[in-house]
């Protein structure tokens, strides 16, 4: 059986490098420590989930680097768009360029093994429920919505008997309090045991995984994992 792992927020950038280690320590020769730990931790027949914040490029033709940086270390690979992956553009395109053993997800599934993993970016969750920020945040909440039930659908369609459901998004499905959320609800009902997410850096939150009605949610941004690969199946 294999074992899945899931490290995000990578933010590589090759062709135009940006310093990470400006927004502390924490970021100091990071690479290098994810990929040791990585090259330890993961073998051929692994999964590593990347929920998104790849790489600084703004275009896919710069960000191929980045990407061959990833699928050169081991296992198989599955990545999802960022706020900050400019360089993502079509589906298509995306998944034409990828190395070998690396898949990507959009609004969309994946069978690995016996794997499913499905997702979708998300968006910002109200600290009290249905009081957005702006109109335009509000807009967007629902959309990701949309896009989750595409993603649980589409996990439907290709999940075989004995298959595991994954769910992988880049916010976080619930605000700082962990409180139930549209999205929450919505990865409970998919029958999916996991959720890996992102996005969210510093000292102020709460970096354990917790589980919830069924399901045990992971922030894997990996400045907050110690540049380390988190467990999250096997």
């Amino acid at each position: 059986m294999c074992k899945v792992f899931a490290i995000g927020d990578l933010h590589l950038s090759v062709n135009n490098p940006k310093p990470m280690n400006i927004f502390g320590p924490r970021w100091d020769n990071y690479w290098e420590k994810v990929a040791e730990d990585w090259s330890e931790k993961a073998g051929a027949d692994d999964i590593v989930l990347i929920p998104g914040d790849i790489s600084w490029a703004m275009t896919l033709q710069n960000a191929l680097p980045d990407l061959s940086m990833i699928g050169a270390l081991p296992g198989k690979k599955v990545i999802l768009r960022g706020n900050h992956d400019y360089w993502w553009g079509t589906i298509s395109s995306v998944r034409a360029n990828l190395p070998a053993c690396m898949y990507a997800v959009q609004n969309d599934a994946v069978r690995v093994g016996n794997f499913v993993v499905f997702g979708s970016r998300l968006w910002a969750v109200p600290d009290v429920p249905g009081k957005h920020e702006t109109p335009d945040d509000e807009k967007i909440y629902l959309r990701e919505i949309e896009r989750l039930k595409l993603s649980i659908q589409a996990a439907a369609r290709i999940k075989k008997e004995g298959d595991t459901l994954i769910c992988m998004t880049h916010y976080p499905p619930c605000n700082a309090k962990r409180q139930e959320s549209d999205y929450t609800r919505l990865i409970e009902q998919s029958g999916a045991s996991v959720c890996v997410y992102g996005h969210l850096h510093g000292l102020n939150y709460n970096v354990r995984p917790f589980t919830q009605n069924g399901v045990t949610y992971y922030l894997t941004s990996c400045d907050m994992t110690g540049n380390r690969l988190s467990v999250v199946s096997g």
